[in-house]
């Protein structure tokens, strides 16, 4: 198993590709995948991980080489919606027989590839997760998936019996009415969100059940909502009154909990249906 690791977004320190190649090879000590993390993860452009055009390049080398089976993202923080259009673009039938995981800002990328027909998408931990307190936990989960696609690293509601898909609140919201909005009709989609008020959360939700696409999920499971900072005066609901609020006006039905959240705790959710079809040539 070879897994590309590439950082659309912010950087990651060399010392969490260590430490996740030792992790990977304490798990796995007869057949550790090879993970080749992209010497662009480490560069540094203020907030990101080198400027546009180092890291769509690094993205499209990455996704683009056929000796690669998955590609992984390094971690969340911000700059992937600006590379969307321009990755799109530039990507092979190659690119199409990988397996892609990653959440928070990633989903501002599997949202277009999902759009774009690719069909071995998931929103699940990430190798700076292993920075978390008991981290370790997150990024063995992301590597069971990886490497054996098991079966238990998956949220429990996932059901091959419906399609599904997950993202960060805010990241979702601010794709909705851009070319990037993929299709979720029929879906369940599971959201999460971290460090934004309740208000915040209270207004990307309208802007997600406002909209007249979204409206025609299957229903939202809503995930944890962690770090949320205090609202003055108090906001007086809570995340899942707030859902709940939401999805009654607009029609969604509210499906209850997901086990997904910006924690070590983060179950994997695939795009679609899971196992999903496998592309001419895919490995695993």
């Amino acid at each position: 198993m070879k897994i590309g690791v590439v950082a659309p977004g912010s950087r990651i320190e060399p010392a969490v590709a260590e430490r996740v190649a030792a992790l990977a090879a304490r798990l796995y000590p007869d057949r550790a995948p090879e993970l080749r993390f992209h010497p662009q993860c480490f560069l540094s452009a203020g907030h990101f991980a080198g400027d546009d055009a180092a890291r769509a390049a690094a993205f499209l080398e990455v996704a683009n080489d056929e000796s690669l089976d998955a590609l992984w993202f390094a971690r969340g923080g911000y700059g992937s919606c600006r590379l969307a259009e321009r990755v799109l673009a530039g990507l092979t039938d190659g690119a199409r027989r990988k397996l892609y995981l990653g959440y928070s800002d990633a989903g501002a990328l599997l949202a277009p590839l999902y759009q774009a027909g690719f069909r071995r998408l998931a929103h699940g931990p990430m190798p700076a997760d292993i920075n978390r307190p008991g981290g370790d936990a997150a990024v063995a989960r992301a590597l069971a998936f990886l490497v054996d696609r098991a079966a238990d690293a998956l949220e429990p509601s996932v059901s091959p019996a419906t399609p599904t898909a997950a993202f960060n609140i805010t990241v979702l919201s601010h794709l909705v009415g851009t070319a990037l909005q993929p299709d979720l009709a029929g879906h369940v989609l599971m959201l999460e969100e971290v460090a934004e008020a309740m208000y915040r959360i209270d207004r990307a939700l309208f802007q997600i059940t406002g909209n007249a696409a979204l409206r025609r999920v299957a229903g939202i499971r809503l995930g944890r909502c962690s770090a949320i900072p205090a609202n003055e005066p108090a906001f007086g609901q809570s995340e899942e009154q707030v859902a709940r609020h939401w999805c009654e006006r607009s029609g969604i039905p509210y499906l209850g909990r997901a086990d997904i959240g910006h924690d070590i705790d983060n179950k994997i959710v695939p795009f679609g249906r899971w196992p999903a079809p496998r592309a001419e040539g895919a490995v695993g």
